[in-house]
């Protein structure tokens, strides 16, 4: 009698190459999406709770038509993985609100000083080892390019600046942290990717009010709803529908390689990005800062 097959939800079910690529393709069209939705939508608190809502519900629902398996809300797990929730929710906040004031590229070039912060933060802190020399070399080579990058921006505001350092250091603790939760607390990739969205939900109304959102919102509905354009509802579910798809590819990506490979593999995905950014609009880099 053939041997039964039963699906294990804490098996990896896909190669370490496609979940890269899946991550990979993923984050370099998100930012050009989130900076166009933004454009269109100004409300970065809104827009990344609309993220939030799409994934957690959409893998409430594909769960309930046995498309997918993950594990229950738990309250113990939730307060687990609760800050490691709000140091994420940090990062994309900060991120969201560095699209809103600089371009893409700006973004880019902060989120490549990371690699190389990650290297040391995941050594002092989770006791992995140093990577080898001729990898740090490449580190310090993305970190050139970037110094670089900002020695010849004519785009720099205070502002754009402060919420990229703010990013940079967020996403440096998200990286290390994250990857810590993902190997100690047990749950499938679409676990993580259901209480990770269904925690920053709840997260998301505190942000909403302390940065003023709220107010502008209100002002403008009570003013008369006119500028959502049809291209913006666009952008904004397309927004929404790669936010579940990075989740879901970020952290079965997470599993299958270090914090450090994790994150470079999150900067080199962005000439596709860049590309994708120039070819469509000017809002980009000058031709000495590309």
């Amino acid at each position: 009698m053939p041997e039964i097959i039963r699906f294990n939800p804490n098996k990896q079910h896909y190669g370490t190459t496609t979940l890269i690529t899946g991550y990979a393709l993923c984050s370099s069209l998100l930012a050009v999406i989130n900076k166009f939705a933004i454009t269109k939508f100004n409300y970065p608190v809104l827009l990344t709770a609309l993220q939030y809502l799409t994934s957690s519900f959409g893998v409430w629902v594909l769960a309930k038509f046995n498309l997918l398996h993950h594990d229950p809300f738990k309250f113990p797990i939730a307060k687990k993985f609760f800050p490691a929730a709000i140091v994420f929710y940090l990062a994309i906040f900060a991120n969201t609100n560095l699209l809103r004031h600089a371009n893409i590229e700006t973004s880019i070039v902060f989120r490549s000083l990371t690699p190389l912060l990650v290297a040391v933060a995941d050594t002092a802190f989770r006791k992995q080892p140093y990577p080898a020399k001729l990898t740090f070399v490449s580190l310090f080579i993305i970190l050139g390019g970037a110094v670089g990058y900002v020695v010849t921006d004519k785009g720099f505001t205070l502002v754009a600046y402060l919420w990229a350092f703010v990013y940079s250091m967020t996403i440096t603790v998200e990286m290390v942290y994250v990857k810590h939760m993902v190997m100690n607390l047990g749950l499938n990739t679409w676990g993580f990717v259901f209480y990770n969205n269904l925690l920053s939900l709840m997260i998301a109304p505190f942000f909403w009010v302390l940065s003023g959102e709220c107010g502008e919102l209100f002002s403008s509905v009570s003013g008369g709803w006119d500028r959502l354009e049809p291209v913006a509802f666009v952008a904004v579910c397309l927004s929404c529908l790669f936010g579940l798809l990075i989740s879901f590819f970020g952290f079965a990506a997470r599993k299958a390689i270090s914090a450090t490979a994790f994150t470079v593999t999150g900067v080199v995905n962005k000439f596709l990005t860049v590309l994708i950014n120039v070819l469509i609009w000017d809002k980009h880099a000058t031709p000495i800062g590309l």
